[in-house]
């Protein structure tokens, strides 16, 4: 028997469709056309200043402090930001994006300082998710991000783990301006069309809007149950 390989597919989806009552449907289901779709309206036609006004105003309703900064002026934001949650440990993507925009050069002074700083590495294995859960701060980009929620769009990778937005105790997420759209419609539309062009998607995307939040029945809110306590977001201005 080879790896991986089905045995007894056609005999299992023939006794489906018989227990359902009908006979098997061996052609394609034709995805429906609607006549109306409003969910594409929404913020539709608006800017990309006028979506961060949109980001920022839910920023306010999810807990979490936002920041417009430029390229020149990121990594002094990112320090400040950094010494006011008392940042003693950082865990990073390995995303060529930290270069890009200079973020590395923050990194080496601050572990010039005695920081420890700690760049997701696929050869040491376990050793990431130990240091994600001992980190006081995960720095991530965000690959989208949607104004109308307030969540950034995390594609995993192979440098990319998800541990670093979920389990230090604080989250930063570096928001490149030209990633911000309206809502979930053109994430979802994005990922379709990926699915559609490329033959797959990453193996795990993550939605974050803020900070971790948990309510009990009486809708009690508490924060920082099974996440990072807060939540910061910077926005860059990328062009």
């Amino acid at each position: 028997m080879a790896t991986g390989s089905i045995q007894n597919k056609e005999r299992f989806l023939d006794q489906i469709a018989k227990n359902l009552g009908r006979e098997r449907r061996t052609t394609p289901v034709s995805r429906p056309v609607w006549k109306h779709q409003p969910q594409h309206e929404i913020f539709k036609g608006f800017s990309q200043d006028q979506l961060v006004e949109v980001l920022k105003d839910q920023c306010t309703n999810i807990h979490t402090l936002i920041e417009e900064v430029t390229t020149k002026s990121l990594n002094g934001v990112l320090e400040k930001v950094i010494e006011q949650l008392e940042g003693r440990s950082i865990v990073s993507w390995d995303d060529p994006r930290f270069e890009e925009y200079g973020v590395n050069h923050y990194f080496q002074s601050a572990a010039a300082k005695g920081i420890d700083v700690h760049t997701w590495d696929p050869s040491v294995g376990e050793e990431n998710i130990i240091k994600a859960e001992k980190a006081d701060i995960g720095i991530t980009f965000s690959d989208m991000t949607l104004a109308e929620s307030g969540t950034v769009v995390l594609f995993s990778d192979k440098g990319k783990g998800r541990s670093v937005s979920l389990l230090p105790t604080n989250y930063i997420a570096i928001i490149p301006k030209s990633t911000i759209i309206p809502r979930m419609t053109q994430a979802t539309s994005f990922i379709h069309q990926m699915q559609e062009e490329q033959g797959k998607v990453p193996s795990c995307i993550n939605f974050i809007s803020g900070p971790s939040n948990s309510a009990d029945i009486e809708m009690n809110l508490v924060v920082g149950v099974h996440g990072p306590v807060r939540a910061y977001y910077l926005i860059v201005e990328d062009k």
